[in-house]
């Protein structure tokens, strides 16, 4: 035998689940894809086709409606952890489970002024993310967004970069900045938190930061971004990032006789730079296992 299985796990993905509370008139709204992903000793159902110990997925989809019910949705991070909980706890050949919550934001539509009660219109591209791992070490939950589209049209510079004989690119000391971000943050172990309030937190210090930061090339921003969110909020001790660089290029209106000082840009959107960092507060513990997630996670 020259192949063994290394590790699995398996689990139901983005199960749309929307949630809407309508005991007065009034009514709110939350919109959830959920994915989840069981661990445990399951090798007999890949080695032999044994599923004496698989919990079905589809049982996971009905089980992420039911506690839609049962328990409501108070945030993606709470509403994730109560899923994984019950998996470890309830499901006897379960050790560990991960759950994955994104959240889509609506936005009341607005009457003469007024906030209408039950009518919504989907706000933007960003999207809400919430992961949670249970497991024998304990809970972890990693909060986030991505999707989220900021461009500042100046306080930015690429400049001193290294040469060599491929280096087409100019020096830039006043360019457009923009990236569609990806940011994750890690809460300690056991922290007692308001989940939408933190998010709300780490969000306004993510955009504040990007806004009012000089920036000298997109990774001393997202550096600087990351230590704004462990500064604002003492639970986290990790933010990741992924960013891809959305370039603008100034458009060459020479051959029409006109001069583009900075205002006329065209936007590419490949290939583009992807930079990408890891933050942590000092003295944080690991947490590899919290960050495993399937190759075909949305």
């Amino acid at each position: 035998m020259t192949a063994r299985l290394q590790s699995h796990q398996y689990g139901k993905a983005e199960t749309r689940v929307v949630r809407v509370v309508r005991d007065t008139p009034r009514h709110e709204i939350r919109d959830l894809n959920v994915s989840t992903a069981l661990r445990g000793n399951f090798a007999e159902a890949y080695l032999e086709g044994d599923q004496s110990a698989v919990l079905p997925t589809d049982t996971q989809k009905n089980m992420a409606f039911a506690y839609a019910k049962r328990h409501g949705v108070a945030s993606p991070e709470h509403f994730a952890t109560l899923l994984a909980r019950h998996f470890v706890d309830d499901v006897a050949p379960v050790s560990g489970a991960r759950v994955d919550v994104q959240e889509y934001a609506w936005v009341r539509v607005e009457v003469d002024g007024v906030e209408h009660d039950h009518t919504w219109v989907r706000s933007g591209q960003e999207v809400r993310t919430a992961s949670v791992t249970v497991d024998d070490t304990g809970t972890t939950v990693i909060a986030g967004l991505k999707d989220l589209t900021v461009l500042k049209s100046t306080g930015s510079e690429f400049r001193g970069f290294l040469r060599d004989e491929f280096t087409t690119l100019s020096e830039a000391d006043d360019r457009i900045l923009a990236t569609s971000l990806v940011a994750q943050w890690r809460y300690a172990p056991d922290a007692d938190l308001d989940y939408d309030a933190t998010y709300a937190a780490a969000r306004a210090a993510l955009l504040s930061t990007f806004a009012t930061r000089h920036s000298l090339a997109l990774q001393q921003t997202l550096w600087h971004m990351g230590v704004a969110v462990v500064d604002a909020i003492p639970e986290v001790v990790e933010v990741r990032f992924a960013a891809p660089n959305k370039h603008h290029f100034l458009a060459d209106l020479r051959p029409f006789g006109l001069e583009n000082p900075g205002e006329v840009f065209f936007a590419a959107d490949r290939p583009y730079g992807l930079i990408e960092a890891v933050v942590v507060r000092e003295g944080a513990p690991a947490a590899d296992a919290a960050w495993t997630r399937s190759v075909g996670a949305p």
